[in-house]
């Protein structure tokens, strides 16, 4: 899976909060608002109650000015290539309940201390790791994976394709004892392109079997022109959503593979709220301030029955779930 991701946007301010999610322009015909009268018994106000009236009104200013004085709070965090970037952390979209202390290294294995979970690992793969082991795989304690099951090209034309090996990658990988997921490299520059990669996917599933979801990775191309470059987030927002919809309808569960750029500058978390992420972060910790499910945390790990480099993954699922 190609992991590079390249910022077309300039980072916004930092009072703004994330993913679109601006202030619409306030119509010219909006109500005028009404002048307060005071009316009074007898035409009269006391001092007594022009004094509460006074209190009243000062509490009410000193309560707005304490909202409209409340600063986001601010994230920095680093790119894999070290880059840094500020973004507003959105208060309204559900927030990492990890504790990052308990993230536990120990080479490529990856241990998530807190009986409250039960933690799996896993390695993700498409045709550029050939032909793989999986019984290796399985014997080194790694439980699951998640295939590429296909992709459109990032040339104009954006052609559908089945990944070469995602057949013997399914049938292996399932013989051997691992749950299995699948995702889809997407390219799609509009909502109707989302429903055609979508109805790719399930084409090929054709109704078989899944452990794990059916994942929508919306990525961008680093060192080439891509037919998405000029894809605004509020677009590939609404890209996932319709891809997610109809993998939902057809009975799987969808989610969405995403980084920190991606959460920060491209999706609207608050729209896609109900669908599960695949975060991926190659720092020691997850920099992300909001909830994900899977983390895959290298893209260099070894694995016996992976020729070269393959990436490594864990699911964190609660154990009251």
């Amino acid at each position: 899976m190609i992991k590079k991701c390249k910022i077309k946007c300039i980072i916004v301010a930092a009072a703004i909060l994330l993913c679109g999610c601006g202030k619409d322009t306030e119509d010219v015909n909006s109500p005028i608002i009404e002048q307060q009268i005071l009316v009074t018994r007898d035409e009269t106000i006391t001092k007594d109650e022009k004094q509460d009236q006074q209190t009243v009104n000062e509490e009410e200013t000193e309560n707005t000015g304490n909202i409209e004085s409340e600063e986001p709070e601010i994230l920095v965090f680093r790119d894999v290539f070290g880059e840094e970037y500020e973004t507003a952390i959105n208060p309204d979209i559900p927030s990492n309940p990890f504790n990052n202390d308990k993230f536990i290294h120990e080479g490529d294995i990856l241990r998530y201390d807190d009986e409250g979970y039960d933690c799996k690992l896993g390695i993700d793969v498409s045709h550029h790791q050939g032909n793989i082991d999986w019984k290796s795989v399985k014997a080194q304690g790694y439980d699951f994976a998640i295939l590429r099951i296909g992709y459109r090209g990032y040339g104009k034309e954006g052609t559908l394709n089945r990944d070469q090996t995602f057949e013997e990658n399914y049938e292996s990988a399932r013989a051997a004892g691992l749950s299995v997921g699948v995702y889809f490299f997407a390219q799609a520059v509009s909502e109707e392109e989302a429903a055609e990669e979508a109805e790719f996917v399930l084409g090929i599933l054709n109704g078989r079997d899944l452990e794990l979801p059916v994942v929508y990775d919306p990525e961008s191309i680093l060192d080439d022109e891509a037919r998405t470059d000029d894809v605004s987030g509020e677009q590939f927002t609404k890209n996932t959503k319709e891809f997610c919809r109809l993998i939902k309808e057809a009975g799987y569960v969808p989610m969405i593979y995403s980084n920190m750029l991606w959460e920060a500058f491209e999706l609207d978390l608050e729209q896609l709220s109900d669908i599960d992420i695949w975060y991926a972060d190659y720092e020691d910790v997850p920099q992300t301030p909001y909830d994900f499910d899977f983390w895959q945390y290298s893209n260099t790990g070894k694995v016996a029955g992976v020729s070269g480099e393959v990436d490594l993954d864990i699911w964190l699922k609660p154990r009251n779930e």
